[in-house]
């Protein structure tokens, strides 16, 4: 189920729903829920199913239920926009108060979601240090991390990989990093994903370096850059 990924010398276990996990501090990492981007778009007159919470939350509470975390940390654009905690139904809003009940919980800001969630419980913060890991919502390249910080784990381009399958190219959701920094992918049931091979990515990761570490349907495949495909 799980591929190690090691970042800055921290050794995590990658879960094929798209989650990180920290088996020594039993930290839990997921990045850009886009809890109700369905109701978002509906107010814009884009009718989609309004499943996407109910099925992004229970994605999550599998992979809880695996892991058995004490703290989850939420990288950023958790919600689709700022009003999106506020449209939760009654049954999602109990599925989450669930998963939230009994460990700690953070919120990181988006560009999504710049501010605090509302109505929810847990803490919230603009970034996090998981010991010499920082953790933000947007890759950063250079900016003001804790000392001692070495490494970087972010959400927001939702990676994915294409690799040349037998007559024809698959494409995955992906984790992918050169060892000194991971950009997660979309946790969001909802959310799209863009190729880590596109200049969106440039200067973030080292070219010849980088690992997509592919999800699957119950594994993790961890796929040189060398054997996926540029494009859409």
């Amino acid at each position: 189920m799980h591929s190690h990924v090691t970042i800055a010398g921290v050794d995590l276990l990658a879960d094929f729903c798209g989650a990180l996990f920290h088996e020594g501090d039993r930290v839990l990492l997921v990045a850009d829920l886009h809890l109700e981007k369905g109701s978002s778009f509906a107010r814009r007159g884009m009718m989609l199913p309004p499943y996407d919470t109910a099925a992004t939350l229970a994605k999550l509470a599998a992979v809880v239920a695996r892991t058995k975390p004490r703290l989850v940390v939420a990288l950023g654009d958790s919600f689709h926009d700022r009003g999106g905690a506020s449209r939760m139904g009654e049954a999602d809003r109990a599925a989450l108060g669930a998963l939230q009940a009994g460990r700690d919980w953070l919120w990181l800001a988006g560009n999504h979601d710049p501010a605090p969630p509302d109505g929810l419980t847990g803490d919230t913060a603009d970034q996090w240090h998981l010991g010499p890991l920082t953790l933000r919502h947007e890759p950063t390249p250079g900016a003001d991390n804790r000392a001692g910080a070495a490494g970087e784990i972010a959400g927001h381009l939702h990676p994915v990989a294409i690799v040349a399958g037998a007559g024809s190219a698959v494409r995955r959701r992906c984790f992918v990093s050169d060892g000194t920094r991971c950009i997660m992918p979309a946790f969001g049931a909802y959310a799209g994903g863009l190729n880590f091979r596109h200049p969106a990515f440039a200067g973030l990761l080292k070219d010849g370096r980088r690992i997509a570490h592919a999800l699957g349907r119950d594994r993790v495949y961890a796929i040189p850059e060398s054997r996926c495909l540029s494009g859409a």
